[in-house]
């Protein structure tokens, strides 16, 4: 775990892009001795859907604006909205701000305007740097994480 993110973490922390940060995993996969015919298809795949920080943000930001307009929120509802939030992650593009242009669609689900939730989308522009380096570093990391735990499970099914 912390090979993978002194490894990755860092670098894509810096660039913001987990396309910018394929190589560097690709690199670190083959460091760590995985299997390249696993780690050939899942960096550049979990560069692309494993947006788990951008699901984080959706989810923060949205209910963030629920209460500060005083919509209540249950337990279910925001279960709900994590779900989904994860689900419409795997389209944010590998760039920085990605995860902000789907503020507005999470923000519908509870009836919040278009207006209101564009102030929070500039909200995070304002914190996006840390946040979107934060985010993009949990999200860079644990593609080869993931991906070195299922070739470890592989080399334990084969013995």
């Amino acid at each position: 775990m912390f090979e993978c993110l002194r490894g990755s973490a860092i670098t894509a922390f810096f660039t913001r892009s987990s396309a910018a940060n394929i190589p560097v995993n690709l690199e670190l996969s083959e460091r760590l001795k995985l299997d390249p015919d696993t780690y050939s298809i899942s960096i550049p795949l979990g560069a692309t859907v494993n947006m788990a920080g951008a699901a984080i943000t959706i989810s923060v930001i949205t209910l963030a604006t629920a209460h500060t307009l005083g919509i209540p929120v249950d337990f279910g509802t925001a279960l709900l909205l994590c779900v989904v939030s994860a689900l419409a992650a795997c389209g944010v593009s590998g760039v920085a701000g990605g995860s902000l242009l789907l503020i507005p669609l999470a923000t519908s689900l509870f009836g919040i305007p278009t207006e209101v939730a564009m102030q929070a989308v500039a909200i995070g522009f304002v914190i996006s740097v840390v946040q979107d380096s934060m985010e993009t570093a949990l999200n860079s990391s644990t593609d080869v994480l993931f991906t070195a735990a299922a070739c470890r499970r592989a080399d334990a099914k084969q013995r």
